[in-house]
């Protein structure tokens, strides 16, 4: 109902709507709002940069929960392992505003970081972590591992867990140790289950989310911030430019699409079966 009953709504793409007018009485656009998508006055293509690198620095350490869910699967205290587990998965539930509000109390001029370096005389002056083009990316990079690898790393136990233990006993039979029963038994078990996640990644690459961009928005990092989630709801509520907010959102989607296609076929070279 909230992905497919909303596609009626395309339609306003082609008007030139405005709240309150009927779309009978909307004069026809055509496809001038796409044309003013690759316009020269756009700013589509700084916002595309954003979403693109955004999206490439999560693929690039999605190996992260692959490695944690290793290393934590060869502690042989349960209770630990347990322990850990649950600590490190109890962020992904925690809501994009309070993990602002925790980050904001951390970080801030007055937080706990910057008090903590100038009382040991590290700095003199506070280090504007949240305000700070230069690294906004990794910031936001850093704070998505941190919410996203404990619940990522939950199906990577379930596929150590789904392993045969034959594989491991034949490995040290053969004298191989537990760093060797992990490169030559665990890795290669885990990898199809990772290149799934990875194309799938892959073809999600233009949809960063909202709720993160929106509590960590700020006029310091915005150029740095405005992914396509977020600029199209700056422009349709904003700018108050529905049509043109839509048109977007279809263009997105479209290459979404392809993208997913593209990846399908990738998969079906890669392991011979798609996955879709």
């Amino acid at each position: 109902m909230f992905n497919y009953v909303p596609l009626f709504g395309w339609v306003y793409a082609f008007f030139k709507y405005k709240p309150g007018i009927p779309l009978s009485e909307t004069p026809f656009a055509g496809l001038e709002y796409f044309r003013l998508l690759f316009g020269a006055n756009s700013d589509i293509g700084n916002v595309l940069k954003n979403t693109l690198v955004m999206s490439f620095l999560n693929i690039l350490t999605s190996p992260i929960p692959i490695v944690f869910a290793i290393l934590l699967s060869e502690l042989r205290g349960q209770k630990l392992k347990k322990f850990i587990q649950t600590i490190t998965t109890v962020p992904y539930f925690i809501s994009w505003i309070i993990v602002f509000s925790l980050v904001f109390s951390i970080f801030s001029f007055e937080g706990i970081f910057n008090t903590l370096l100038m009382q040991f005389g590290l700095i003199k002056d506070p280090i504007n972590v949240l305000g700070n083009p230069s690294t906004a990316w990794y910031v936001q990079t850093a704070i998505v591992i941190w919410k996203s690898t404990g619940w990522s790393a939950i199906i990577y136990f379930a596929a150590i867990a789904g392993l045969d233990s034959q594989l491991f006993d034949a490995a040290k039979i053969d004298g191989a140790g537990r760093f060797r029963c992990i490169w030559h038994v665990t890795l290669p078990g885990l990898m199809p289950t990772f290149i799934v996640l990875l194309l799938l990644n892959v073809s999600n690459m233009l949809s960063n989310g909202f709720d993160q961009f929106f509590v960590f928005y700020n006029p310091m990092v915005a150029d740095k911030l405005e992914v396509l989630d977020y600029y199209i709801y700056r422009v349709a509520f904003h700018g108050n430019d529905y049509p043109f907010a839509t048109a977007v959102g279809m263009w997105k989607t479209l290459i979404s699409i392809v993208l997913l296609f593209t990846v399908n076929k990738l998969a079906k070279k890669i392991r011979g079966q798609s996955i879709i």
